[in-house]
């Protein structure tokens, strides 16, 4: 990526452009998010492309939306503010089924994002990428045409890589929405919820409680196979034993659950701690599976990532006292009642990124104008307060949050580990 022009700041002045960027980020006083303040049924994950990780639940069976968001068409090419700073938003706006109203939520949130933020000075220039890399180029090629200095988007991972290599050639940088980690790069940062954070936090916490020894019980997914990995490092930077890891077919864990049986169950585990990086639809199978073999989660204790953090996991009988990293839930609870006043439906778990992201550029923008999204102001290691709590983006594209850890108590999730409010530069 083309080389920016660096704003040079001595220990004062970065410390004030910190706590700027702080204030104008948080909202309403609370930051972190996680939880659903429907009453509607529970919703079913949203489909993601094959490659592509999922981080949690969005839609209602049948493919319509839990929140009752549908996809309106005409606004894949609109413009959002009347600033004299250009940004794009891409998003795949009319891919048919979910994409569609996923998008759609994440545009109304980028919408919110603006009327909020007073006087911005963006103009957001929303473009339909229709869940393809090869529409994410051309949106990427027609917003940077128009004058895009930043690149808010896209969703899917191949879609971000193309985009990622169309801001390359003009020197601008990519705020993308992909949970995969493979396609973060200098210039091409991401903003989701990826789950290589959520298990540092959930190993770091449970070796921190004595647990020394860790079994895994992973989904034979892409999100199974980057959630096995993660352990695997985080657990020896933190000195635990993996006991055993074994994989299964998705839907079908019976076969590890009984392969797995004694070092989990029985009179004598091998283990003090399960880690079972899976969603609603698979655990339900699992705790089934898990009982059927004498596990007590009292003797060792379930650990999970962000993808628990919905009621019908929390109702699981072999998951109560499980542990599981996610970002805390006031946040999200906050945006979604805004969110709802302003558009009369539930916004979608995922709103909230496209909230944070048009919001950070809105406050570089305030600061330094189009010369603003510079990889130096970008990675700032103080990082920001968004909606779903503090985060900062990783000189390699990644990012790293603020994270509780939530503990599953009769059928619901207890924080017992707050999300610092500060990252501590440098870690």
């Amino acid at each position: 990526m083309a080389r920016f022009i660096e704003r040079a700041a001595g220990p004062s002045s970065r410390a004030a452009w910190a706590f700027v960027l702080s204030t104008s980020l948080v909202l309403s006083g609370c930051v972190g998010s996680g939880s659903r303040t429907s009453s509607r049924k529970p919703a079913r994950p949203v489909a993601a492309k094959p490659s592509e990780p999922v981080y949690a639940a969005d839609l209602a069976a049948g493919g319509v939306p839990a929140s009752g968001v549908s996809p309106a068409p005409g606004q894949e090419g609109t413009t959002i503010g009347r600033g004299p700073v250009r940004v794009a938003l891409i998003l795949p706006m009319s891919e048919p089924g979910q994409g569609a109203i996923v998008a759609q939520s994440m545009r109304n949130a980028a919408e919110l994002a603006l009327e909020e933020f007073q006087g911005s000075d963006l103009t957001l220039l929303v473009k339909d990428d229709a869940g393809t890399p090869e529409g994410a180029q051309t949106a990427a090629q027609q917003a940077l045409g128009e004058g895009a200095e930043l690149i808010l988007g896209p969703l899917y991972a191949g879609s971000v890589q193309a985009a990622g290599q169309a801001a390359r050639q003009r020197g601008k940088a990519v705020i993308g929405f992909s949970t995969d980690a493979s396609v973060a790069s200098q210039g091409v940062y991401l903003l989701s919820f990826m789950v290589q954070e959520e298990v540092d936090r959930i190993v770091s916490f449970a070796a921190s409680q004595g647990r020394r020894s860790i079994a895994a019980l992973i989904p034979d997914t892409q999100y199974g196979r980057v959630a096995a990995s993660r352990l695997q490092q985080a657990a020896a930077r933190q000195g635990l034993r993996i006991a055993t890891l074994d994989y299964y077919p998705p839907g079908r864990p019976h076969d590890a659950v009984r392969r797995m049986a004694p070092i989990v169950a029985g009179a004598a585990p091998q283990a003090d701690a399960l880690f079972m990086p899976e969603n609603g639809d698979g655990l339900p199978a699992i705790s089934q599976a898990l009982q059927m073999e004498g596990f007590d989660p009292l003797r060792v204790k379930p650990l999970g990532t962000g993808l628990w953090d919905e009621p019908r996991v929390a109702a699981l009988p072999a998951l109560q006292g499980g542990w599981f990293a996610a970002p805390d839930k006031r946040g999200f609870t906050a945006f979604a009642e805004r969110y709802r006043a302003r558009f009369n439906v539930d916004p979608i778990r995922l709103a909230t990124l496209s909230y944070d992201a048009v919001t950070l550029a809105a406050a570089l923008a305030r600061m330094q104008g189009a010369q603003a999204f510079t990889d130096a102001m970008l990675t700032s290691p103080a990082g920001f307060a968004g909606a779903d709590g503090v985060f900062r983006f990783n000189p390699d594209g990644t990012n790293e949050r603020g994270l509780t850890v939530q503990e599953i108590r009769g059928g619901t999730a207890i924080a017992i580990s707050g999300a610092p409010r500060t990252l501590v530069a440098g870690n």
